[in-house]
């Protein structure tokens, strides 16, 4: 497993999920997403049983961590948009699933280059800071800027401690906080 590679994917489909969030009527995107699900659970059944799937198997082969499900962090991440879209506001959406996106993404490849001060699980202070400060310079693109900032240091805080897997947590998290500021 390459996790530069698998967090490369990570931001590239999680900014793909946050685009078309923006740009599809939710009615559409809770379709794509629950469609996404279903094909994604057919296709992993199918690699659990031994077949051979183009692209699917290569993926799943290079970028799933050992011992784990196969799709397991996709899965995740489908479905913590697919309850935001259900629950919340496109405003506050989209911020929230590129939050997962960016942040995650970045702080996991800045402390494995940079990261030097652990403060828990092999997480870094120079990774979870990148992460948080990237994050705020993709959210200005769709928040003012205090809202940037408090949802940014809120998903840094949420990948630092959540308690499961912070795909489910982060873009919720986000939501119930965008959502209390009036957005």
């Amino acid at each position: 497993m390459h996790e530069q590679a698998r967090k490369m994917v990570h931001m590239f489909f999680g900014v793909g999920i946050a685009a078309l969030a923006w740009v599809l009527p939710r009615d559409l995107m809770v379709l794509l997403l629950a469609s996404s699900l279903f094909v994604g659970f057919i296709l992993a059944e199918g690699v659990l049983r031994g077949y051979r799937i183009p692209l699917v198997t290569m993926l799943i082969r290079n970028l799933e961590r050992e011992g784990e499900y196969p799709g397991k962090g996709a899965f995740f991440f489908t479905a913590s948009a697919l309850f935001c879209v259900l629950f919340f506001q496109t405003s506050v959406v989209v911020p929230a699933i590129l939050s997962l996106a960016v942040l995650d993404g970045v702080a996991t490849l800045v402390g494995m280059q940079y990261g030097k001060h652990c403060i828990t699980n092999g997480k870094s202070v120079e990774g979870s800071l990148g992460g948080v400060l990237v994050n705020i310079l993709a959210l200005l693109l769709f928040l003012p800027p205090l809202q940037a900032i408090a949802a940014s240091v809120v998903a840094g805080v949420v990948e630092l401690v959540s308690p499961v897997d912070d795909n489910l947590t982060i873009p919720v998290c986000i939501c119930l906080l965008l959502t209390l500021m009036g957005l």
